[in-house]
């Protein structure tokens, strides 16, 4: 990614929040990399140099703000096609998936190989994804010593650090002081058996739009969500054979600080970041409303900073969207509480009735079609689940965020009973694709007083590439068309 300095300075001056993000300066009188945001005072414009991530500055010797944390900021949205490999490889290193398979997995789920990924990742970032994920596991942990009273070697094993040795090493080498010596300045508060986290986004955001929306496709047993706060129920397998970690996580608005915070036990401390990129993922955190808001000015201007809603793991999205076919919100959701309570994995000692997580695609793809009726599918809407979970299950389908999404609506319209509608509500709220367009939504026909999906697609062309927040503005002004 180019940056212009003359352009950074300037967002600099302002403190633009449009840029968090987007580039890191490194102030070369104090040996320190902020956010565009940072209060600090400004630097003078020939002390700067300015990277397109914190791993550039990094590399470049800088270390990070204390003030300004850029741990925080906001991640990197979808805006075109041009470094789209590159970001999906970075939302999967985010993950950890680095940690545990290598570079040769990512580059393999993302349709590259391994050097042709290096190349486009150096030409986004500035860096290797090696260097870009020692630097994400940098700040990872630099968060949690800040912000949690984990102990040392929880906060390494959580950061994907295979020792505490190693982290304590390349802390001091790269930080210039010890994470210990970071903790006594202050951080480390917080209950000992919780974990609390805040993740940035650029304002505005449309918080009560978007809690909404989740509140009318909340699942019984598996989330619960008020005016104020999202809470579901969370599982990850461990080593095969042994039995799933469980817990919760609780999502709040912090509108003075312009972020979300994030609350869950220790206990599910060692899967934190693919907990934090699930949470992103699924209030959409990477936007940038001033691009998006600038581009739908019709709809911004009833509500601007609204999100797509997306998915805290693909395969959910799938799996609601093929339930969702052609039935009302509470039927599908009672059919999603039911799957839960006879294929999710129990959860002990949830608040706020929170007790089974949704099944995941091997749990559904080891069950039948028979079974999947009992909780209240169709024959025809049982055998397309079924079959969606064993092409999940198997990897012929990948439902990760930023997949290729020509291919990948292929493979699901490939399977029975996924049509486009199905596969474009996957690619919007699953995928993360901002331009998908379910065109054969009867409620978007109705707002836009069309019949034909043709019609309705050569209407929504005024809107690319980003159809998928039209959609959302449209079916928003249907929810609220009924309440008046």
């Amino acid at each position: 990614m180019q940056l212009d300095p003359d352009t950074c300075y300037s967002a600099l001056l302002t403190r633009d929040r449009r840029f968090d993000g987007w580039f890191y300066v490194g102030v070369s009188s104090t040996g320190v990399y902020c956010r565009p945001v940072c209060a600090v005072r400004t630097p003078l414009k020939r002390n700067c140099s300015f990277y397109p991530s914190a791993a550039a500055a990094e590399q470049s010797g800088y270390r990070p703000c204390l003030r300004c944390r850029p741990e925080l900021a906001p991640g990197h949205g979808v805006l075109d096609l041009s470094g789209q490999l590159a970001r999906a490889a970075a939302a999967l290193i985010d993950q950890g998936l680095t940690d545990r398979d290598g570079l040769s997995t990512v580059a393999s789920r993302v349709g590259v190989t391994p050097r042709h990924l290096r190349r486009i990742f150096e030409a986004e970032f500035g860096v290797s994804p090696v260097a870009y994920a020692q630097t994400q596991r940098l700040l990872l942990a630099k968060g949690l010593l800040t912000d949690t009273a984990l102990p040392m070697a929880a906060v390494a094993g959580a950061a994907g650090f295979g020792s505490v040795r190693r982290f304590n090493h390349l802390f001091r080498t790269r930080y210039g002081l010890t994470p210990q010596r970071l903790r006594q300045t202050g951080g480390g508060s917080g209950q000992e058996d919780l974990l609390t986290v805040s993740l940035g986004y650029r304002p505005p955001y449309a918080w009560s739009q978007m809690i909404g929306f989740l509140a009318r496709r909340s699942v019984d047993g598996v989330e619960r969500v008020s005016a104020d706060r999202y809470s579901r129920a969370v599982a990850f397998a461990g080593e095969p054979g042994a039995v799933p970690v469980t817990g919760w996580i609780s999502v709040t608005h912090e509108l003075e600080r312009h972020g979300l915070r994030l609350t869950l036990p220790t206990r599910l401390s060692p899967h934190i970041g693919r907990i934090l990129a699930g949470v992103r993922r699924q209030f959409d955190l990477g936007a940038r409303p001033d691009l998006i808001d600038a581009h739908l000015p019709e709809f911004a201007a009833e509500v601007p900073g609204l999100r797509v809603p997306g998915a805290f793991d693909g395969f959910e999205i799938a799996m609601r969207a093929v339930i969702g076919q052609q039935i009302g919100l509470p039927q599908a959701c009672g059919i999603l509480a039911r799957l839960a309570q006879r294929h999710g994995t129990p959860v002990a000692d949830a608040p706020e009735g929170l007790c089974r997580t949704l099944p995941d695609a091997s749990t559904l793809a080891a069950s039948t079609p028979e079974a999947l009726r009992a909780c209240g599918l169709t024959g025809a809407r049982a055998l397309s689940l079924h079959a969606l979970a064993e092409a999940v299950a198997s990897g012929r389908v990948a439902l990760q965020p930023l997949a290729p999404v020509e291919p990948t609506l292929a493979a699901l319209q490939a399977l029975p009973g996924i049509g486009d509608w199905t596969a474009q509500v996957i690619a919007l709220r699953g995928l993360g694709w901002p331009n998908a367009f379910p065109a054969g939504d009867l409620v978007l026909r109705k707002q836009l007083g069309l019949t034909r999906p043709a019609d309705v697609l050569a209407h929504a062309e005024r809107w690319a590439p980003w159809r998928g927040y039209a959609a959302v503005h449209l079916w928003r002004r249907a929810t609220e068309g009924e309440r008046s």
